[in-house]
């Protein structure tokens, strides 16, 4: 079993920053993908970025074409977690962001990662 907490998610002005955070723990193993999820009210559930690490290809990461540039997913060394750094935010950006795990190789759909967080709420007011 493996359990995703994240945190990091509030109100935040357009243009502004914010610093999402995600830890891992239980069976992930060595080989792992996390990633961040959004839903908006009213939307259906979108990906947003994906970083893995295995052993054949290293690190990968992957991102929405909507926050490329802006938003930047990176992972510690030291334990099993992923980071999000959102730069320039827009109101467009406000959802529930969720992280997701699966293991071994990237992925970008939903259905692809079996474990799930609860969620922090971002708001991007304008």
């Amino acid at each position: 079993q493996v359990r995703l907490v994240e945190s990091g998610g509030g109100l935040v002005q357009a243009g502004g920053s914010r610093k999402l955070s995600c830890t891992a723990s239980g069976d992930i193993f060595n080989n792992y993908a996390l990633g961040w999820f959004r839903q908006a009210p009213g939307k259906e559930r979108e990906f947003v970025a994906a970083i893995s690490w295995n052993s054949w290809t290293g690190t990968e990461t992957k991102y929405a074409e909507s926050v490329k540039g802006r938003f930047t997913i990176s992972k510690d060394n030291t334990k099993i977690a992923v980071y999000l750094q959102m730069n320039n935010l827009k109101p467009e950006d406000t959802a529930l962001y969720y992280c997701a795990g699966r293991h071994y190789t990237l992925a970008t759909m939903s259905s692809d990662f079996p474990y799930w967080g609860q969620g922090t709420q971002v708001t991007v007011s304008s």
